[in-house]
């Protein structure tokens, strides 16, 4: 059973009973069909990974209508603006990825039908940034004054070969981040406080190459030492607790023009993610030993030539562990229990949390989407019949004010349930 420390219990019921909150949850219910205009604005806007430049430009202006402050892009293609607090809390950052997985193209319009918005991207993660801008609203509505400096931003490159870039440039080159809040969730219930690490590589194999028949027995072949690596990785057991987990994506080698030829080159794709940070290291050395063996047994085989082979990292998402009972945590778990969400322990996570959760940062991600069945649940992310459940989809938005409301403290009300800032 889940226990809230009297302290995050307190604060937030007192936050509860300011009549400025009340108002604010209040508006943010009455302000969903202008929230899900904007979602079906933004998607139309298609921002594949490394292309967000589009959506970027129109995010940038409507920051600066709603009022930020210093609204500019910078070098990680990122859009930021600030809601300046009275300065005696922390610096908070609050952010959504501005990227989709789809190509330029896939998105042809948005279907609202039984309740639900039909499009590539229209909830992972363009819904967050219609939250965003709600939440901005909604503070401009009630004219609540923040202890700390609220850092709105608008990410990229958080999928795929992305490796959730934007978020490690804005975090590189804004090292007085004190607090990091992530939207990027299917499912509001879920708790995502921890960060799952994980890596992808791709490794070349090489040989001399020659005819499949008249150089048989003359050479070892590189697709052959791949795919004895393949198999020996293929026989690894890893934990289930921790989770880790292993992938061999991508495998090829030769060419249709060359199907009768022995491939002077194979290359094989990986990517392998724990929730330890040992787990991971551990595997990482398996994986490597692996490769390694598989080219000395089919050079050894041979006797002829020697199979050689090297490494690219393609991309690295960092991992690392918080505390369930953070400030952070039982805040979120207050908001989700107010709202009549049943909250649910989440282990592990990837998404923009774990660049801040890897620096040490009090960071959370939380979620888009009011899911309260499994039909709502299946919304299918990352396929182009993604789907988002209208119905109830501002309580979402009300548990990321909560949650932000603790975290930046209100002025002259309560610092940040974190602690941090409160000596200013």
């Amino acid at each position: 059973m889940y226990q809230v420390s009297d302290h995050t219990r307190s604060q937030f019921e007192k936050m509860l009973g300011l009549a400025s909150v009340k108002e604010a949850l209040a508006f943010i219910e009455a302000n969903q069909p202008e929230a899900i205009e904007e979602q079906k604005e933004l998607v139309l806007i298609e921002a594949p990974t490394g292309h967000e430049e589009n959506r970027a430009k129109v995010f940038a202006e409507k920051f600066k209508a709603l009022g930020l402050e210093d609204v500019h892009t910078d070098r990680g293609g990122n859009v930021i603006g600030i809601r300046r607090g009275t300065g005696k809390g922390p610096k908070v950052l609050i952010e959504g990825h501005m990227d989709t997985v789809f190509p330029f193209g896939t998105v042809k319009g948005v279907e609202e039908k039984d309740g639900f918005l039909y499009a590539p991207g229209i909830g992972d993660d363009t819904r967050a940034l219609a939250m965003l801008l709600c939440l901005i609203r909604t503070l401009n509505k009630t004219g609540i004054q923040t202890a700390g400096d609220i850092v709105f931003v608008g990410t990229t490159r958080e999928e795929g070969m992305g490796g959730l870039g934007g978020m490690k440039d804005f975090l590189a080159d804004n090292d007085d981040i004190d607090i990091s809040l992530s939207l990027d969730n299917n499912d509001m219930s879920l708790l995502v406080f921890e960060a799952t690490g994980g890596e992808t590589y791709e490794v070349n194999f090489y040989g001399i190459g020659g005819h499949a028949f008249g150089c048989f027995g003359k050479m070892a072949q590189p697709v052959h030492a791949a795919a004895r690596a393949v198999a020996k990785i293929a026989d690894f057991v890893v934990p289930s607790d921790p989770k880790t987990s292993f992938c061999v994506s991508n495998f090829h080698g030769g060419n249709d023009a060359g199907v009768h030829a022995i491939a002077p080159k194979a290359t094989i794709k990986f990517n392998f993610r724990s929730n330890s940070q040992e787990e991971l290291a551990k595997l990482r050395t398996n994986i490597f030993n692996a490769i390694e063996e598989a080219c000395q047994e089919e050079t050894a085989k041979w006797g002829q030539d020697t199979i050689t082979w090297d490494k690219k990292l393609i991309s690295s998402v960092p991992g690392g562990t918080q505390d369930m009972h953070a400030p952070l945590v039982e805040t979120a778990y207050m908001g989700l229990s107010h709202l009549g969400v049943e909250p649910v322990i989440h282990r592990g996570g990837c998404t923009n949390a774990n660049v801040a959760v890897a620096k040490g940062l009090p960071a959370l991600c939380m979620g888009r989407a009011y899911a309260p069945d499994e039909n709502s649940k299946n919304i299918m992310n990352h396929s182009i019949h993604e789907k988002f459940p209208i119905t109830g989809s501002y309580k979402a938005i009300q548990q990321a004010f909560m949650v932000l409301m603790m975290a930046a403290g209100i002025d002259g009300e309560f610092d940040s349930i974190t602690g941090i800032g409160a000596e200013k």
